[in-house]
């Protein structure tokens, strides 16, 4: 279906993307110091099904639409810019409430908000169609299947990325949450996050 040489350079380029820190991320870096590390393995897994979604849109050809069309793409922008925002003042909400109060949206919520902020994350379709034609080619098959195939294999690279530092904020919270003021201000750093990546994404361009 792939070229060899062709194959290996896309998994050395979807590689460094994946590691590089981005919106699905930070998300999942915010949801493990807001709730610990089950809800951060939660939303990972969350944000790998929202991944999906980009990858069947790619697939059958939603994602060329929303790339051509600009109220589309906006009104998708702005949902999901709206959703973090609203995650955010969550977020700060529960910064203010008693450190004895349950902060945690527990796993299957975080699962849940997950999905939504990936699959509501416009810049992931765009991307998709921007950076996979490269390695695909109507003389190696039906195009629709190449794509599929190259998103499975970039969203797998984003979850474990994801899943990794899952745990690398889970052992920083462990220590930080040692008292009630260093809780109360990771749940404010959270709602902040969460609030940049909303504006960040309201204000990003085509």
């Amino acid at each position: 279906m792939f070229d060899p040489s062709l194959f290996a350079l896309f998994l050395a380029a979807a590689l460094a993307i994946a590691l590089a820190p981005g919106p699905g991320m930070l998300y999942v870096a915010g949801r493990t110091l807001a709730g610990g590390r089950a809800e951060g393995l939660a939303s990972s897994l969350g944000t790998g099904l929202g991944g999906l979604v980009h990858v069947l849109a790619a697939a059958i050809g939603l994602s060329a639409l929303i790339a051509a069309s600009a109220a589309a793409f906006e009104v998708l922008k702005l949902a999901g810019a709206a959703y973090l925002i609203y995650l955010g003042i969550q977020a700060w909400r529960a910064g203010d409430a008693e450190i004895h109060a349950t902060p945690s949206l527990g796993a299957r919520r975080a699962f849940r908000q997950g999905v939504l902020v990936e699959a509501t994350n416009p810049k992931t379709a765009t991307f998709f169609l921007a950076f996979f034609p490269q390695f695909t080619s109507p003389a190696h098959g039906h195009l629709a299947l190449q794509f599929a195939v190259l998103g499975l294999v970039a969203v797998i690279l984003n979850t474990a990325a994801d899943v990794a530092v899952t745990f690398a904020a889970g052992a920083v919270r462990h220590h930080l949450v040692a008292g009630h003021t260093a809780a109360r201000r990771i749940r404010k750093a959270t709602a902040a996050l969460f609030c940049g990546l909303g504006v960040s994404l309201a204000l990003s361009h085509r």
